[in-house]
């Protein structure tokens, strides 16, 4: 976990450092086609097998939202601090929380709906709104966190259907051909340092989804989940250190606040799958 957050923070730092130099358009779409290099091992056994009307919809619903979050992340990264980026990302549980109960009939508890309560609250303290004016940036990453709650929320039909790696390599290519024409509307010529500088971020990225997903297998939540606040406050020190950006103390106090919930959620949902939870009505805290 800590080299899958190390991992996140450096795609972050990847794409703030291009800034606005590429419309966020092109430079997602360079990312994820330097990503498909690393997944072409996994996609074309799956290409070939093929695969059902039903699920072929659901890949193409999952490449459209994850098109317009990454878009919508790309110019959010080059408008505000590393730091209000990551804070704000975590909403995309609580996002996929919800639209679970919303739209697969998933049960929320009291418990439950009281801390996706202290998550908002911990959103609400990052941006402060009311407080300071809200930037586009802010706005951008607000429909990110949202849309990719979405396309989580897809992945997870879909990962009933077929294998994670297959789920992850599909994304990679709808996405990439769900930008290529939003890249081509505003295309500039890339340099050899920007081109080398996404696939970093392409490598990173995939780099940090193997550590976690690894993480995911070697040790519980209860020791993992915890380890992603670190990377606030990695990112904290690299927009400092790296991009002089001011260390908001309100982004740490409600990344933490986001996190803590989170953690909640994820360690108590956790027990209940194991049985420790001993009420009969457990099912009913869910």
């Amino acid at each position: 976990m800590l080299t899958a957050g190390l991992s996140f923070v450096a795609v972050n730092g990847t794409v703030r450092w291009l800034g606005q130099a590429l419309p966020a358009a092109e430079g997602a779409f360079i990312r994820f086609a330097f990503g498909l290099v690393f997944l072409i091992p996994m996609l074309v056994p799956a290409l070939q097998r093929g695969f059902t009307p039903k699920v072929w919809g659901l890949f193409v619903l999952r490449g459209g939202l994850h098109t317009v979050a990454v878009i919508l992340w790309f110019f959010a990264m080059a408008r505000i601090t590393v730091a209000e980026v990551t804070a704000i990302g975590f909403l995309n549980p609580i996002v996929v929380t919800v639209g679970a109960a919303l739209l697969m009939g998933e049960k929320i508890s009291w418990r439950r709906a009281l801390a996706i309560a202290v998550a908002l609250a911990g959103a609400m303290i990052v941006l402060r709104p009311g407080l300071r004016v809200l930037e586009p940036g802010h706005i951008a990453q607000l429909g990110a966190s949202v849309t990719f709650g979405a396309s989580y929320l897809v992945a997870k039909r879909l990962s009933e259907q077929v294998p994670a790696s297959v789920v992850v390599a599909m994304m990679s290519l709808t996405v990439c051909v769900g930008l290529a024409p939003f890249a081509a509307m505003n295309w500039v010529a890339p340099t050899a340092l920007q081109c080398a500088v996404l696939a970093c971020t392409a490598f990173f990225a995939t780099a940090g989804h193997y550590a976690m997903t690894r993480a995911f297998a070697a040790a519980p939540l209860t020791v993992t989940q915890p380890v992603v606040f670190l990377q606030l406050i990695w990112a904290s020190l690299l927009g400092a250190v790296i991009f002089a950006e001011p260390v908001d103390v309100w982004v740490l106090v409600g990344g933490a606040t986001m996190i803590g919930s989170i953690c909640y959620i994820t360690l108590r949902e956790a027990r209940l799958r194991r049985g420790v939870t001993p009420p009969p009505d457990a099912d009913k805290e869910l």
